[in-house]
């Protein structure tokens, strides 16, 4: 029995077992700080620019001309107008995008009749720049605020559809059938088990098409606006106010910076295992 057990540990003798590799996790204020580290250094480079002479008043507004712009435009109403303005046009669209994307992306993704008959389509008019429909959609809708929602939810739409049909698609067959096999209806699949297996994919989705929805949004404001961060950047730019086309810059950018972080805190809610255990990288 000895000589047995000898024989059986010889062959690992002298091993080494192995071990689950330490993870380092950040503490929040010092991922938070590495955050911010970026968005620092442009901002004194520019406060260095702007008082070295650098950067010259007519080609871009110092830090303080900006801050005075803000002020001016919040005191007289015309910066809260435009922000709620915009606001609505990016939601509207965005809303109405999502939802075309979300309804053919499961549809394409879930039944093989849609996808032979929809996606092709659907890639085709993918591959057409929504920016070049902006002369077409002032044929046909005039230059009020259809076309500008109208254009923000055909450049949001697509990368909705990409992303759900792309996870529909590898949504697990064997879970599927065995649910059929219990009954489960075709709706009650998608409603219960595709959509929850492809929850990251919609959720990339949605992260690209609300930082496409900023993108967008500045091309349709460029459409005879009357109103909106896009109507105050071409006043300023009539008037050479380096300092009022900065304010509405950075606006834009402000937007487009908390919709990705609405997306990723969304995320961190419905799917909280994907930031469990991350490691420093």
């Amino acid at each position: 029995m000895s000589t047995a057990t000898e024989l059986s540990a010889a062959p690992t003798a002298g091993l080494v077992v192995p071990e689950a590799p330490a993870t380092r996790v950040r503490r929040r204020g010092l991922r938070l700080a590495l955050r911010v580290v970026g968005p620092l250094v442009l901002l004194l480079a520019w406060i260095t620019g702007s008082a070295t002479g650098v950067l010259s008043p007519t080609l871009l507004a110092s830090p303080g001309q900006v801050l005075a712009a803000v002020g001016e435009l919040w005191t007289s109403g015309q910066l809260g107008d435009a922000l709620e303005v915009s606001l609505a046009r990016a939601g509207a669209g965005l809303a109405i995008g999502v939802l075309v994307g979300l309804s053919l992306g499961v549809l394409t993704g879930f039944s093989r009749l849609g996808e032979e008959l929809l996606d092709s389509s659907v890639q085709l008019l993918r591959t057409v720049p929504f920016l070049s429909l902006v002369p077409l959609f002032m044929v046909w809708f005039g230059i009020g605020e259809t076309a500008r929602v109208v254009l923000i939810a055909v450049a949001t739409s697509f990368p909705m559809y990409v992303s759900t049909s792309g996870g529909v698609r590898n949504a697990d067959r064997g879970l599927l059938e065995a649910m059929r096999t219990f009954g489960m209806g075709r709706l009650a699949l998608v409603r219960e088990v595709v959509l929850p297996g492809a929850l990251p994919s919609l959720l990339s989705g949605l992260r690209l098409s609300m930082t496409l929805s900023v993108i967008a949004l500045i091309a349709a404001e460029e459409i005879n606006s009357t109103a909106g961060i896009g109507y105050l950047m071409s006043t300023a730019q009539e008037y050479s106010r380096t300092d009022v086309l900065t304010v509405c810059i950075l606006i834009y950018a402000v937007i487009g910076l908390l919709a990705d972080g609405a997306v990723r805190l969304l995320e961190r809610l419905v799917m909280p295992w994907r930031t469990v255990g991350r490691g420093a990288r």
